[in-house]
């Protein structure tokens, strides 16, 4: 019997190059700003119009500023990107959602809230978190901008299949731990690379309990692992987030979507090229000392002692501790902090503002920290408010700014200042990744909460 990751794959291949690629045709293409331009000009230059308008989506995220967005943009390389994706989308008779659009926010984030991606889909964006959408049960990744080209001409793309990789958690996770420090824990058990040329499906039944915007949290960070995506088989969850949506089937075809989208799961001999179980039970509120995802650690643990380290690998380690101002061997509870961000496609949902909110209510936000609060779309904004979320997080001090991608990366004006150390939501924590010098503590919404509360790295479950 075939992984589901094959029967969705096989179901899209036009045809395969002896010795070569698959060319496998994509049911959704989204792109943004930042890595489209060159495609829409080397279209331009082709005199070619894109194959399939209507499966193509845009918005502008990346480089949004999440405050005073009925101005125009300040920064001129930002107002360039995010015009000229406005003006290529109009040339080529695209879905374009501009900036203060109900509709916009951030692509990741947007696509699966209107139910733009959905299971059984293959779905790429010039991006490399499109893995997100592999939440619905969607074969979704990243790809380059040549690529972006290659779909808006052919709505097809020239690709190797992946080796495929499922990873089961199993038990239940305890107080405290959310969908972010299970990828967190699964980038530290496997490294940045670990996963390098799969296509992982995640089961057992700590991913049947997540909930859908868990998964999607789940989902994003795949690409931390090394892999090529991630997804997970859709089930009665999934069919209950989607229905009703914007772009989701009605009616009849509803009712036909779904009963296909139940055959949507793997064979139970299905054959993986790698397997991989871990436990529940393993799992504590996680952060990053390091200066990528897989450098992390139980909030109650140390930073790993250099006898711990490969030889291979000491030069770098103590090259990216030196970087974050961290010692061998040493508790991060405690730390004092500077900035915490809430937001990005990782924890940008409303889930992730609930989470946030529960820990946050009744006290107030430590005075030296600087906490940007950033909904991943107009919609998730929305339903801050309707929710009285945005009473509870301003009485504890906090604000509430526009969608966009924010501090996940310096591309706009929220910059993390050289130095300083954030606790963030976000995906990366590369050197620099946050503005030049920042230093970058992934963590999820709890522990960006209790730490935003004490001005200090804090285990959220003693505020729970």
């Amino acid at each position: 019997m075939n992984t589901l990751f094959d029967k969705i794959w096989d179901k899209h291949v036009v045809q395969i190059v002896e010795d070569g690629p698959t060319q496998l045709y994509i049911d959704r293409l989204y792109c943004h700003e930042v890595t489209s331009p060159q495609a829409f000009d080397g279209m331009r230059a082709r005199g070619l119009k894109c194959f399939r308008p209507e499966q193509i989506y845009c918005m502008p995220d990346h480089n949004t500023p999440t405050h005073d967005q009925d101005k125009p943009i300040e920064d001129p390389v930002s107002k360039k990107q995010v015009d000229t994706l406005a003006k290529n989308a109009a040339e080529f008779g695209l879905t374009h959602y501009g900036m203060m659009s109900p509709d916009n926010g951030i692509i990741h984030v947007v696509g699966p809230e209107k139910g733009l991606s959905l299971p059984g889909m293959t779905i790429v964006c010039g991006d490399s978190h499109t893995s997100t959408h592999g939440a619905v049960g969607a074969v979704a990744f990243g790809i380059g901008t040549s690529e972006v080209e290659m779909v808006m001409a052919s709505q097809c793309i020239l690709q190797q299949k992946p080796k495929s990789m499922r990873i089961n958690i199993n038990g239940k996770l305890g107080k405290g731990v959310t969908a972010k420090d299970v990828a967190l824990y699964l980038m530290a058990k496997l490294t940045t690379s670990g996963a390098t040329g799969y296509f992982v499906e995640y089961a057992g039944e700590v991913v049947r309990d997540m909930t859908m915007e868990g998964r999607l949290t789940l989902c994003n960070l795949s690409i931390e692992m090394g892999a090529r995506g991630g997804f997970i088989a859709p089930d009665e969850k999934t069919f209950e987030y989607i229905k009703g949506r914007q772009f989701a089937p009605k009616g009849e075809e509803w009712d036909k979507a779904v009963a296909y989208w139940k055959t949507l799961k793997s064979g139970e001999d299905a054959v993986f090229d790698k397997e991989l179980t871990f436990d529940a039970a393993d799992i504590e509120p996680r952060v990053t000392y390091g200066t990528n995802p897989g450098m992390g650690i139980g909030i109650t643990e140390c930073v790993p002692t250099l006898d711990t380290i490969d030889e291979a690998g000491k030069a770098s380690y103590l090259k990216s501790l030196d970087y974050m101002g961290f010692q061998p061997g040493e508790k991060l509870l405690g730390k004092q902090i500077d900035y915490v961000f809430l937001g990005a496609c990782t924890n940008g949902r409303i889930e992730d503002f609930r989470a946030f909110a529960s820990v946050v209510k009744g006290k107030q936000k430590a005075d030296h920290v600087v906490a940007w609060l950033v909904p991943g779309s107009w919609l998730v904004a929305r339903q801050i408010r309707e929710e009285g979320l945005d009473k509870v997080l301003e009485a504890a001090g906090f604000e509430i700014r526009q969608p966009g991608c924010s501090a996940c990366l310096a591309m706009n004006d929220d910059k993390i200042p050289a130095g300083k150390y954030s606790v963030s939501t976000s995906n990366r924590n590369f050197e620099g990744r946050q503005g030049p010098g920042a230093r970058t503590i992934l963590a999820s919404p709890l522990v960006a909460a209790a730490a935003a509360i004490t001005g200090v790295i804090t285990d959220p479950r003693e505020l729970l």
